[in-house]
């Protein structure tokens, strides 16, 4: 969100996944939930070269307060930060806005009515009817003006829908064409099991659902997402103009880590 310039107050930048994706370069994406912790996040952010933090409160019980210091450490490294959920309630939907997230991932997502829906309790009037309390930290905790926090927040939080599931795939150039809709994502996994082919992602059925996704985005001037499998897929993904990837993940890395260390050390774990 952009801050008015003030004595003694840092302006701060407009989200980089928005920037980024505007400028057509490719977004670097971290995943946290299981593992997720402010000293993680500060790890990532000193290796550098990540654009920005997937918060998972789909799949992990992230609290408000993780949201609030997992935000604090993203953004002392210049990284942009969303939080993934399903859009069910008001609240859920609005309160991690409140609490710093830059944005959010919403998963799940069964129709175009419901992606719609999801995007006015993200948007303050006009757009949405998001309720007005300025006094979190995204309106700076009541220093900045009404008009203007209202404003700001409207044109700098970004909002993803997720396609993977039979509704949102049927809709998917609807969902694509909804306004402050900035991006849509393609959870793979998820897909397959949509598709009949669960974990078979270089079935045909799964490129090509994804070269359908890849369609609407193009016709309605939308980018698009995805996690990745790995490097090939992610080129396979690239060429077909995905520009925001997921690359690396806590537990995954925790595994590749662990790995690593045996592999480093043979004479203490011989091959099984």
């Amino acid at each position: 969100m952009i801050l008015p310039d003030r004595p003694g107050v840092r302006k701060t930048r407009m989200p980089q996944i928005k920037t980024i994706l505007a400028e057509g370069r490719a977004v670097r994406v971290f995943a946290a939930g299981q593992l997720i912790s402010p000293k993680l996040i500060q790890v990532v952010g000193e290796h550098g070269g990540f654009d920005a933090f997937w918060l998972d409160a789909e799949h992990a019980g992230i609290t408000i307060r993780d949201v609030e210091l997992a935000t604090l450490a993203a953004r002392a490294y210049g990284m942009d930060h969303f939080v993934r959920l399903p859009p069910t309630d008001y609240a859920s939907v609005m309160r991690p806005l409140e609490a710093g997230a830059g944005g959010l991932m919403f998963s799940m997502v069964q129709s175009a009515a419901q992606a719609e829906q999801a995007v006015r309790w993200a948007k303050f009037f006009p757009r949405g009817e998001r309720g007005l309390n300025g006094g979190n930290r995204d309106g700076r905790f009541g220093l900045t003006p009404i008009p203007e926090y209202i404003a700001t927040a409207n044109a700098s939080t970004f909002l993803g829908v997720q396609i993977e599931t039979a509704g949102a795939l049927a809709e998917v150039a609807a969902i694509a064409a909804i306004p402050d809709v900035d991006m849509l994502f393609v959870g793979p996994s998820d897909l397959s099991q949509v598709l009949g082919i669960p974990g078979d992602f270089e079935n045909p059925r799964c490129i090509d659902a994804i070269a359908g996704i890849a369609r609407a985005c193009e016709a309605a001037g939308k980018a698009w997402g995805v996690w990745s499998r790995g490097p090939e897929y992610a080129e396979r993904m690239r060429a077909m103009g995905c520009r925001l990837f997921v690359l690396a993940a806590d537990i995954q890395m925790v595994h590749l880590g662990i790995r690593a260390a045996k592999e480093r050390h043979p004479g203490f774990f011989p091959a099984s």
